[in-house]
């Protein structure tokens, strides 16, 4: 006897689960970037701490307007798109129900069952239809601009804290490697859990994400020493 169960496909994580890895991953490389070039010019510890803030609290709402932004452009693109296809399938359902049983003709079906499943779907909810089938659009995919704008602020401000916490609980003459050590090692962390979360392979997204926050974090820090000593 067959059982029904259901099944919770890891695409349905992708519109919250690239928004949370980007923001957080911005707030730790952005942050700690920011941190390790300032500690580097031999800069005082409140002025240090000052900029990590200033980084923390600009940088999370320039996450959340540019995911606003971004999602609410896909969201009316999506909208403009479904509105076009309610008018098509009002105009001429006919051409409409041939342009679905092509689709399903083109993946395998023949003509006749193409025919009555386009038919069977269309007498069901037409517009979901072809929103699905034809234009790709699917409700575990779907813009969602202020759930977008909301995570990507939120994570990327944990993110950022933790390398200011470590900046604010070490010594002003180690911030520097302390900064820049914990702060490969939260990236670290993230490419893992990112990577788990969304069934990728875990070796590659943490190497991935280690090497680019090492090369920001080297790169900012001899920017603020070429420019701290020429000070």
């Amino acid at each position: 006897m067959s059982r029904l169960h259901n099944e919770r496909h890891l695409v349905s994580r992708i519109g919250w689960l690239r928004a949370a890895v980007l923001g957080a991953n911005d707030g730790i490389v952005s942050t700690a970037s920011l941190i390790v070039g300032i500690a580097a010019a031999s800069a005082k510890s409140g002025d240090i701490l000052l900029a990590g803030v200033a980084g923390l609290v600009a940088g999370a709402m320039s996450m959340a307007a540019g995911e606003y932004v971004s999602v609410s452009s896909q969201a009316d693109t999506e909208k403009a798109d479904l509105s076009k296809e309610a008018e098509e399938l009002k105009a001429d359902p006919d051409a409409e129900h041939a342009e679905l049983a092509r689709l399903y003709l083109d993946r395998g079906l023949d003509e006749e069952l193409a025919s009555r499943v386009a038919e069977q779907l269309m007498a069901r909810d037409a517009l979901s239809a072809h929103a699905h089938d034809e234009l790709g659009l699917s409700p575990g995919i779907k813009a969602r601009p202020v759930q977008a704008a909301l995570t990507s602020a939120g994570t990327f401000a944990v993110g950022a804290a933790l390398p200011l916490l470590v900046a604010a609980l070490t010594p002003v003459a180690f911030i520097v490697p302390a900064v820049a050590a914990a702060s490969l090692f939260f990236l670290a962390a993230l490419g893992a859990a990112g990577a788990g979360a969304g069934g990728a392979a875990i070796g590659k997204a943490t190497a991935r994400v280690t090497f680019w926050g090492a090369f920001a974090m080297g790169l900012t820090a001899s920017v603020g020493a070429l420019f701290g000593a020429s000070i």
